[in-house]
């Protein structure tokens, strides 16, 4: 009965901002088209369909303006006007009763606040959709900020994102919708704002960016208590610092504003390529400056619930199609869409070159300081989706973070000029992945799995000489000399000998194999160029 109850009031609330509007495309099924069609003979709506959809998600609730953020982060599937409007939506909410907060932080901790605390303070520091933030101190005198679950919440959660993916699963049906693949959104928004309920988790996130940038200049991130942090609660260090949208403060700090917005992109691209670890919810609400040196201000990062990750193979992939694209060439950037596997190997690539090359050439021939580095790869992502491209949820996370990284660069200083800074920094990123240490690193790691296949290398190097005699009769019917085919099966019988006792070499079973290993592989290939 709820779950109908809480359907009417969405039908109720769409119909108040003339959602209807939105299903305005003719090839609906015919009971949508009969509906809408008896709605448009009412007054048309004066306000923007932008407006509209935001002020109707407002008046849905907390769920529903989390929903709209993540949309406001997908300009590859939603209008320019839509996603600028849905970008002003703010996740504050009337704070719950101080008495609850700390019956979950007592039941959480199993202990009395005035126990665990020195001091607690019953005024919220701030209050969201899904959490609640209190200050105290702990016993050493040590500021904190207490973060706890909004009770019931789980509950509401389960039930909107229910409805909301009976709602995608019936607009998925739509010519609109199998364009904008709603269910798989809503699906992801799901696993998201879930992931939030669990505080332990952002801990967990928490510690690990810390320790990435420990003794960094560029980044502080806030100490997590562990012996006060579970499932429900999470206790953390308390920052002072400016909020990064103070702008009128930072200049009256004197703070070099150029500085300041070029570390921010060195510190995504650190993050992305160097740490494989980035903060994917670095709106300006998480987002602090220490500016006590005005001259090398640096960042203060809080709630990092939101974290993104990418394969080994999508951040080599992207980084050589950023350099690609810089260098404005079109063919590679093609190619290594299909090398990567992010479009179907039997792509035209003449023609997907040629709508990269539409899409770009246009954006560089403006001034560098109207270039948006993060629209460029919007752009590239919805072309690519045109030749069947299938966006995968990292790569997303990426490019929202990379819009709201440029977005308060460009806030903060307008001539920001962020080619320059990630050029070089992707071309010496490549370089050094290939670098020896870098490659032994790699080897290094993967060693033990190696290892683990040792024992299947004589099977399979005694099936490859099997092939290998093979192979040798059957060259018996051509007209080179028999001696040669012999000398031809034994060195290609030596390189395989040579690459299958490399693994263990590498893995560092032993100083003697990989000495043997390359003189298999030398040998093996002399007699290959040779006879």
């Amino acid at each position: 009965m709820s779950r109908l109850l809480r359907l009417t009031t969405i039908v109720r609330t769409a119909l108040r901002y003339r959602l209807d509007t939105f299903l305005s495309d003719g090839r609906w099924p015919w009971p949508v088209r009969a509906v809408t069609g008896l709605l448009s003979l009412l007054p048309q709506p004066r306000a923007p369909r932008g407006q509209r959809l935001r002020n109707a998600l407002e008046d849905l609730g907390p769920i529903f303006i989390k929903f709209g953020q993540l949309l406001s982060t997908r300009p590859d599937l939603v209008p320019a006007d839509i996603c600028a409007e849905l970008s002003q939506l703010q996740d504050d909410v009337p704070p719950f009763p101080p008495e609850e907060f700390i019956a979950i932080v007592e039941r959480a901790l199993g202990n009395n606040v005035d126990q665990l605390f020195l001091r607690f303070d019953r005024e919220p520091l701030a209050s969201a959709s899904v959490a609640q933030v209190h200050s105290a101190a702990l016993p050493d005198g040590r500021e904190v900020v207490v973060k706890a679950i909004r009770p019931g919440i789980e509950r509401v959660i389960l039930q909107d994102t229910a409805l909301l993916e009976t709602l995608a699963a019936w607009l998925e049906r739509s010519p609109l919708g199998r364009r904008l693949h709603p269910v798989e959104v809503v699906r992801d928004y799901r696993h998201t704002i879930i992931d939030e309920l669990d505080l332990k988790r952002e801990a967990a996130n928490t510690s690990t960016l810390r320790r990435n940038f420990l003794h960094s200049p560029l980044l502080y991130v806030p100490e997590v208590f562990w012996p006060l942090t579970n499932e429900k609660v999470m206790v953390c260090e308390r920052i002072y610092a400016i909020p990064v949208t103070d702008v009128a403060e930072l200049s009256r700090r004197g703070t070099d504003f150029k500085v300041l917005a070029e570390r921010g992109v060195e510190i995504f691209f650190t993050q992305v390529f160097e740490h494989n670890f980035f903060h994917a919810d670095m709106h300006p609400g998480n987002i602090f400056v220490d500016a006590s040196n005005p001259n090398l201000p640096r960042y203060l990062a809080v709630d990092c619930a939101v974290i993104g990750s990418l394969s080994d193979e999508d951040r080599f992939y992207l980084a050589r199609n950023l350099v690609a694209i810089f260098r404005r060439d079109y063919r590679q950037v093609a190619e290594l869409h299909v090398l990567s596997g992010w479009v179907p190997e039997e792509t035209r690539l003449a023609d997907f070159e040629a709508a990269i090359r539409t899409v770009c050439e246009p954006i560089f021939e403006r001034p560098l300081r109207e270039i948006s580095f993060a629209q460029i790869l919007v752009s590239l992502f919805r072309t690519a989706q045109r030749f069947d491209m299938e966006v995968q949820p990292p790569l997303v996370l990426l490019q929202k973070t990379l819009i709201n990284i440029e977005g308060l660069g460009r806030q903060l200083y307008p001539d920001l000029d962020l080619w320059a800074t990630a050029h070089p920094y992707l071309e010496k990123w490549l370089r050094k992945r290939f670098r020896p240490a870098a490659l032994a690193a790699r080897v290094k790691r993967h060693g033990p799995e190696w290892l683990e296949q040792v024992p299947q290398l004589p099977h399979l190097v005694f099936r490859a000489l099997e092939q290998l005699n093979r192979l040798d009769r059957t060259l018996q019917n051509t007209q080179a000399p028999p001696r040669t085919h012999r000398w031809r099966t034994l060195g290609a019988a030596l390189l395989v000998a040579g690459i299958a006792s490399a693994a263990p070499a590498w893995g560092g079973a032993t100083s003697v194999l990989p000495s043997i290993s390359l003189a298999l592989c030398a040998a093996g290939g002399l007699l290959l160029l040779l006879r």
